[in-house]
């Protein structure tokens, strides 16, 4: 668990430099673009997520990997540097929580509010445009969205705002049932 806040903390501080960067250089639009496609390309390529995660790759060949997917993908100056200055720092494998960082900054520049979802399985387009106008009544605000599939909750929904997370789904209210059960 340390890990995981470990890598949470470096990616907040790679986020917050990349976005001050960004913001100052007034690339933060095109920065923005550049990082929501590589996180499609990281959720489809098993490929690319071995790349970034395995020690088996070098440095040199992580940089290499990222280069060319920046190039290819025609990527912002900024973009292509922060990349490059990842595979440097050893610092590729927390990609995804540098870029999960970088969304709720750009969220809140915007007003808008970063939510997490997590559902058991992928929503279809109308429940996703239930659930933001349920979140932009609850919260105020128009909601960012990013949205995860984890069959591990089997049923209902996860929702994390900032450090408040709202639990709906069937596993919770299972376990909370087998809890109460044992107390009885």
């Amino acid at each position: 668990m340390a890990d995981e806040s470990s890598a949470t903390d470096v990616g907040a501080r790679y986020a917050r430099a990349l976005f001050d960067l960004a913001d100052e250089t007034n690339a933060l639009s095109a920065v923005e673009a550049d990082l929501t496609s590589l996180k499609g390309l990281r959720a489809d390529s098993a490929d690319l997520r071995m790349l970034l995660s395995s020690p088996r790759f070098s440095t040199e060949e992580k940089a290499k990997g990222l280069a060319a997917i920046a190039a290819h993908a025609g990527y912002a100056p900024t973009t292509c540097k922060f990349l490059g200055l990842l595979a440097v720092k050893g610092r590729v494998a927390a990609l995804a929580e540098i870029i999960s960082a970088f969304e709720r900054l750009a969220a809140a520049k915007k007003g808008l509010v970063f939510a997490q979802v997590t559902t058991a399985v992928v929503m279809t387009p109308a429940q996703g445009a239930a659930l933001a106008a349920a979140l932009r009544t609850s919260l105020g605000k128009d909601p960012q969205i990013d949205t995860r599939v984890d069959p591990a909750i089997l049923g209902g929904v996860k929702v994390r705002v900032g450090s408040r997370l709202y639990d709906a789904s069937l596993k919770s209210k299972l376990d909370s049932l087998k809890f109460a059960l044992k107390r009885a």
